[in-house]
C-alpha cells in the first residue's frame, strides 16, 4: 500500500517535494529517507517500453557520476511492483545492464498525482516524463516534463545536479551550456553601470 500526504497542487519550484512512503524494487521506502542527499526523482509512463527502458539502461550506466555528486536516483510508475521486478530482470538479461536504484510501485497514482506527473490529456493512467530534482533539505530545485514519446538526457540531469549544487549558495551563476570546470557569471552587480564597466550585466568568474 502507498501512504501520501496531502499536496494541495502539482508541486513547483522551492516547494518542499511531498513526502511519501510506498513499496519499491528495494524494499518499503519513504522520500524522507533521502534527506541530507541530492535526489533525481523522476516517473515514466510504463514499464517493458522502449524509450524507458534506454532511459533507464543511460541512468543505470552513469550511476557512479551521480554517486560522485552524492546523488541518488529514484524511479516511479504506476505499474505493479512485481512488473519493475520483471522488467529490471529482463533489462539485465537482455541487456547486461544492473539497475541498481529503486524503483517505486505508484498503483493508485497517488504519488503521480501529487507531483503533477499524470497526464490531464492523456488517454490512460500512464505518468509523463516529470524528472525532480530534491535537494538535500527536501526542496524541489528543478523540474523537467516530457511527453512519453521523447526520451529524457541524463547527460543535461546530471550537468543540472552540478550546476544546482555549484549555484546553491548563490554567489555565482552558471551560463548557457555550462559543464563542471567551466567558468562561472558573477550576480548582477549592486552598482550598475559603476564607472565606465560596460560588462557590468554579464562578467565571468573563476571557480571558488
Amino acid at each position: 500500500m502507498t501512504e501520501m500526504t496531502d499536496a494541495p497542487r502539482p508541486i513547483g519550484l522551492g516547494d518542499a517535494a511531498p513526502n511519501f512512503t510506498a513499496r519499491s524494487t528495494s524494499g518499503q521506502l519513504a522520500l524522507a529517507d533521502y534527506r541530507g542527499r541530492w535526489l533525481v526523482f523522476f516517473s515514466h509512463p510504463a514499464d517493458f517500453t522502449p524509450v524507458c527502458t534506454t532511459e533507464f539502461i543511460a541512468f543505470a550506466k552513469r550511476q557512479a557520476d551521480f554517486d560522485k555528486l552524492e546523488c541518488s536516483l529514484l524511479g516511479l510508475s504506476v505499474d505493479s511492483l512485481y512488473s519493475h521486478l520483471a522488467w529490471v530482470r529482463a533489462i539485465e538479461a537482455h541487456f547486461g545492464v544492473a539497475i541498481g536504484f529503486p524503483i517505486v510501485e505508484d498503483p493508485s497514482m497517488a504519488i503521480g498525482r501529487a507531483y503533477g506527473m499524470i497526464d490531464a490529456a492523456a488517454q490512460d493512467s500512464a505518468a509523463v516524463r516529470a524528472t525532480y530534482i530534491i535537494d538535500p533539505e527536501g526542496i524541489v530545485r528543478a523540474i523537467n516534463i516530457y511527453p512519453h514519446t521523447v526520451g529524457r538526457s541524463v547527460d543535461e540531469i546530471l550537468r543540472t545536479v552540478a550546476a544546482l549544487q555549484q549555484t546553491a549558495d548563490g554567489k555565482r551563476l552558471t551560463p548557457e551550456g555550462w559543464r563542471p570546470g567551466d567558468a562561472f557569471l558573477a550576480p548582477p552587480s549592486e552598482k550598475v553601470m559603476e564607472g565606465n564597466d560596460l560588462g557590468w550585466f554579464c562578467r565571468t568568474m573563476d571557480a571558488p
